[in-house]
């Protein structure tokens, strides 16, 4: 099953929610300030695990830098979740991601319509301008 409009539209939603009302947003592991458009939604659970791949809980914006080149940077993302959700989030995740999770079109579709959503609500609350 294709999740690339999903992806997107809750890539971009973490990426808002995350930002001020400039468009900056902060990485969650090193603290780098960027527009979202520079920033990637990073996911602490990787992205295969179904389960986990839509959770705002397990996804926070990242510089693409720890994002991509430093492999996530796990340790940093984990302190980060446990500040923000208190440490049971991460226990939480870590289940939930050993659990099989397979989405039907019908739910990716309507994921992709709920956070197309959300981020529009998002970004008109913020005055952001999305590209």
């Amino acid at each position: 099953m294709r999740t690339t409009k999903a992806d997107k539209y809750f890539s971009l939603f973490i990426r808002l929610r995350d930002a001020d009302e400039n468009g900056l947003a902060k990485c969650c592991t090193c603290g780098t300030m960027k527009p979202i458009k520079e920033m990637d939604c990073g996911h602490f659970i990787k992205r295969q695990h179904m389960a986990t791949r839509f959770s705002e809980v397990n996804c926070a914006t990242q510089c693409k830098r720890c994002n991509a080149f430093e492999q996530g940077r796990d340790i940093e993302f984990a302190e980060f979740i446990d500040k923000k959700y208190g440490g049971s989030a991460l226990i939480q995740l870590k289940l939930a991601s050993r659990t099989v999770k397979k989405f039907n079109g019908l739910e990716i579709a309507a994921i992709a319509a709920y956070y197309k959503e959300k981020a529009q609500k998002l970004a008109i609350e913020k005055g952001i301008e999305l590209w």
